[in-house]
């Protein structure tokens, strides 16, 4: 990753980590869970990165990358669910799992598609 793709993934990610916070804190004491907002949220974040690697996603191909993602940290966003009822001390647990899910996955595709761009210019 070249530093001004790194630049904009940075970007991209942050800004993605920080909406998720957001609705992680703000539907903490919330009835339902926050994935639900969550998901349209981390399938832009994928297509933008998508398109700093000049990788072509459909919004299904990104919705299932996250939706993958989402439900391999099911566990997790069940036990901040939870801690989410706690008034205060749930919001801040609640938003700041949202991020760092968000963050940590942002960056993980990111490398993906990096990687995925290196293979294409060395062919």
């Amino acid at each position: 990753m070249n530093k001004k793709q790194r630049r904009k993934a940075h970007l991209i990610i942050h800004s993605a980590s920080t909406a998720a916070a957001g609705v992680g804190a703000g539907m903490a004491q919330l009835p339902f869970p926050d994935a639900t907002i969550l998901l349209p949220i981390q399938t832009a974040m994928v297509i933008a990165l998508g398109k700093v690697f000049h990788i072509k996603l459909e919004e299904g191909a990104a919705k299932s990358l996250a939706t993958q993602f989402l439900a391999q940290k099911a566990g997790q966003m069940t036990a901040r669910f939870l801690a989410g009822k706690l008034p205060v001390v749930g919001n801040i647990v609640n938003g700041s799992t949202a991020a760092a899910i968000t963050e940590s996955y942002g960056w993980m595709i990111a490398r993906e598609f990096s990687e995925e761009y290196d293979k294409k210019i060395k062919v």
